[in-house]
């Protein structure tokens, strides 16, 4: 097909990559042997090289092959941006395991379908969700839980203020079971463990990452070592001028996530870049990372950027060293581009992809023509095309709608243990994104709609039938519906509609409270408004494009 896009690429920047043929922990041998004493990681003032870095990872791949673990185990990661994370995702990866990261806000229920689902028989997890991943473990396959504490690489001075004046409070302190082990405990048993001698092929599955869906649960996508190597290797290509080891980028993007994992974690493994890690998002914190540490690279959400344009005390940060920051997982409103670009002097670029596609698939081009309200175009490698609603074989002609198919090296093997579910978004070798889009004559990609019915806040998906289950669970709830509303914070915001049984009374409040111990906070409803039916199709289909409509509706009033 012909890539008429290929004419706006930036000077420098190739239309097709070299994918090495090797897997992820073969990439970063080789960035260690060249920069051994480059710093790797920031984290709360204390720096780890590349060969401190290097060395972690070895000691955690040799400790779990003396625990019994072989190629294509699943191992879990429930922990936020930390070295610990980092160490412990690549030893993994070296001992031939296949990881598996969780959201560490997950609750529960959230968790155990996640653990099921993947088989997962170890998991590192922070040592305040020790009790929860506990209870978990008599309901799923895991056998083993590593728990570690956040201070555990905090420097010297911090480390003691910590256990004196937070430890507790941050539920940090607890007792662990037989059988489980603290990751210092478990790096000094198996000290003596020799490394595994485990040979993994590129396209073996190095992450099952999850993903939501509009029939429900979660889906795992099978990404493999050459998918991430792929997609990194081509973010690191995308920026013409980007310096290897000359880089620092901030890691505030969960590295449970794809993005984070990909434009943050892989992408250093290729270039020796610095990570400032940043374990959670506050602005403040943030602000002071950057006026402190100087970095040049910064992919978010628009969230983040939103908070930092309406951050009160802006001017006493300096963030003239950030060179580049790139946006996705949410539309970016070009107020905030703008508005973001004319408070710190950077350039800030929309993009797009999927978890399903290791994830990024378009972006504008860093320096070049961009173009408002556009995903950009497909970066090296890469193909897309919008093909008809209804017929994926018959492409659509330029400016008409239609769904985007996407086709390249990132696009996963495939969803775990769901055949049905891959053959539906795997069409011929490309994917079917469901997100529906529009291709200019410069070969530049509008997002016209998101997937039907997915809510996207903060830079999370939300699919409204999983909040729709944990509403219909209540014993007072007859009917629910769920949809998203524009916020101008966070992107969208979740409201639900509930239809109570009949002789039942509840009050908002009680709604949200039952949803707050069921779900993730970010699923949690916002609003609840109770109603005595809900809009439905003839044959009895709730109509949740009715009640954004109207709400959208109110809104244009005046006084609304």
């Amino acid at each position: 097909m012909e890539r008429i896009w290929l004419k706006h690429y930036d000077p420098g920047v190739p239309h097709d990559i070299e994918i090495p043929d090797k897997t992820l922990p073969e990439m970063f041998a080789n960035t260690v042997s060249r920069f051994p004493s480059h710093p790797h990681l920031k984290f709360m003032r204390n720096t780890l090289t590349y060969r401190e870095v290097d060395a972690l990872a070895g000691k955690f791949a040799a400790a779990l092959a003396g625990l019994g673990l072989k190629k294509g185990s699943r191992l879990a990661l429930n922990l936020p941006n930390s070295p610990q994370f980092v160490f412990c995702y690549l030893g993994a990866l070296r001992a031939g395991c296949t990881v598996v990261p969780c959201n560490p806000i997950y609750t529960e229920r959230e968790l155990q379908h996640q653990l099921n689902d993947s088989e997962a028989e170890i998991i590192v997890t922070l040592s305040r969700f020790y009790p929860l991943i506990r209870k978990l473990k008599e309901k799923t396959k895991l056998r083993t839980i590593i728990s570690t504490n956040i201070k555990e690489y905090f420097p010297g001075w911090l480390k003691p203020l910590y256990t004196l004046a937070m430890e507790k409070k941050s539920g940090d302190r607890v007792k662990i079971e037989a059988g489980d082990y603290r990751l210092p405990d478990f790096l000094k048993k198996y000290a003596a463990a020799p490394m595994p001698d485990v040979k993994v092929e590129p396209d073996f599955p190095a992450f099952i990452m999850y993903t939501g869906g509009t029939t429900g649960l979660p889906k795992g996508a099978i990404l493999t070592h050459r998918n991430l190597i792929a997609n990194a290797i081509a973010i690191y290509n995308w920026i013409p001028d980007m310096e290897e080891s000359k880089e620092i980028g901030v890691a505030l993007l969960p590295f449970f996530h794809s993005y984070g994992i990909s434009t943050c974690l892989n992408l250093s493994l290729v270039y020796c870049g610095t990570l400032l890690l940043i374990p959670q998002f506050d602005v403040k914190m943030l602000l002071q990372n950057i006026h402190r540490n100087r970095p040049t690279l910064f992919p978010g959400v628009p969230t983040m950027y939103v908070a930092i344009i309406n951050y009160p005390h802006l001017k006493r940060y300096d963030l003239t060293s950030l060179r580049i920051c790139i946006s996705g997982a949410a539309p970016l409103p070009l107020e905030v581009q703008k508005k973001f670009e004319e408070l710190t002097g950077c350039r800030l670029l929309e993009g797009y992809g999927l978890t399903e596609t290791s994830p990024v698939t378009h972006n504008n081009p860093i320096y070049g023509k961009r173009k408002s309200g556009s995903i950009g175009v497909p970066i090296s490698s890469t193909l897309a095309k919008i093909v008809d609603l209804n017929d994926p074989d018959k492409e659509m002609p330029i400016g008409e709608a239609g769904q985007l198919a996407i086709k390249g090296p990132q696009v996963m093997q495939g969803y775990l243990n769901r055949p049905d579910e891959t053959a539906e978004v795997l069409h011929d070798g490309w994917l079917l994104t469901g997100d529906i889009a529009r291709m200019d004559e410069d070969g530049f990609f509008y997002i016209v709609d998101r997937k039907k019915e997915m809510i996207i806040s903060g830079g999370y998906n939300i699919y409204p039938r999983e909040v729709e289950e944990v509403l219909y669970a209540h014993s007072k709830v007859m009917e629910a519906a769920v949809v998203g509303l524009p916020d101008p914070y966070r992107g969208e915001t979740v409201k639900a509609y509930v239809v109570l049984k009949e002789g039942e009374t509840a009050t908002e409040q009680e709604i949200i409270d039952y949803c707050k111990q069921q779900l993730a906070r970010y699923k949690v409803p916002g609003s609840v408004e109770f109603r005595s039916e809900l809009p439905k199709s003839l044959v009895g289909k709730v109509l949740r494009r009715l009640l954004v409509e109207e709400e959208l509706s109110k809104a244009e009033k005046p006084g609304a």
